[in-house]
């Protein structure tokens, strides 16, 4: 009961997020990959992310056989290709990526928590981290229950 209120209140608030996103002004001339700290910004919320997910009881045991490092490099290299950033994006697609490992709505749910925890910490703005999160909301379906 308790986790899928939790569950009901993370999908309402990133609901509430991107809603926001739509009318939240954006920095002219700089992109979302600039406004997240350009490199060193995203391989710090990417490490974040992944350093919380990596402690996070509901989670945890879904990175317990990743390649970390690979994992790393490549959440690296796709935030920035799709945040406007100078890097092209060589990893598999995301429901390639994602093929068997069975992960359902609450991991994600959970992941996202982690990733606007690291934004958060790291001082982006929230119109930012709405960007952001409405860049990322669409690959869900390719992420769950593959």
């Amino acid at each position: 009961m308790i986790g899928s209120l939790r569950a009901t209140l993370v999908v309402t608030l990133i609901s509430a997020l991107l809603t926001g996103c739509a009318s939240a002004p954006t920095s002219r001339g700089s992109t979302l990959y600039e406004r997240l700290g350009g490199e060193a910004g995203v391989a710090a919320i990417t490490e974040g992310m992944l350093a919380r997910s990596a402690e996070d009881p509901r989670i945890r045991d879904d990175f317990a056989e990743a390649d970390i490092v690979n994992l790393y490099e490549r959440l690296v290299e796709h935030l920035c290709a799709v945040t406007g950033g100078p890097c092209t994006y060589g990893g598999r697609a995301m429901k390639a990526a994602h093929a068997g490992l069975g992960l359902t709505e609450a991991d994600f749910n959970a992941l996202v928590e982690n990733l606007v925890d690291a934004m958060t910490e790291r001082g982006v703005p929230i119109a930012a981290q709405n960007e952001l999160l409405a860049i990322l909301a669409p690959m869900r379906g390719d992420v769950i229950r593959q």
